[in-house]
């Protein structure tokens, strides 16, 4: 699994593609469309959907002369359960930041010695 989810991570790393795994979480997609989006070449959406579609995060379906492209969700799971361990933690540190917050709130304001000259 670590050698798989250090390949996940790999493939996520690549800025443009998370953009494109961020446009396909709402729906499905043709490379136009992508492209259009994000504002990149045919040839490079195309490079990174390759790779995508290669990791099992997407898949493709032809649509008359379109291809359309749809979010896997499998292999971004991997990475959820990895990091599940590291969300109870941060949510430890929040709630503990959140009770100390929720306190100074409700403590009388300190009165301010003014300072002689």
């Amino acid at each position: 699994m670590l050698a798989a989810l250090e390949s996940v991570f790999e493939i996520i790393a690549e800025p443009n593609r998370r953009a494109i795994l961020s446009l396909l979480v709402s729906s499905q997609r043709s490379v136009g469309e992508i492209e259009c989006q994000l504002r990149m070449s045919q040839p490079t959406v195309s490079k990174h959907l390759r790779v995508l579609r290669e990791a099992g995060f997407v898949e493709s379906t032809v649509d008359a002369q379109r291809r359309l492209y749809r979010l896997k969700p499998e292999p971004l799971r991997e990475v959820e359960a990895w990091l599940a361990p590291f969300r109870r933690l941060w949510s430890a540190h929040v709630d503990a930041l959140e009770r100390y917050l929720d306190r100074m709130d409700t403590s009388p304001p300190k009165k301010r010695k003014k300072k002689k000259r």
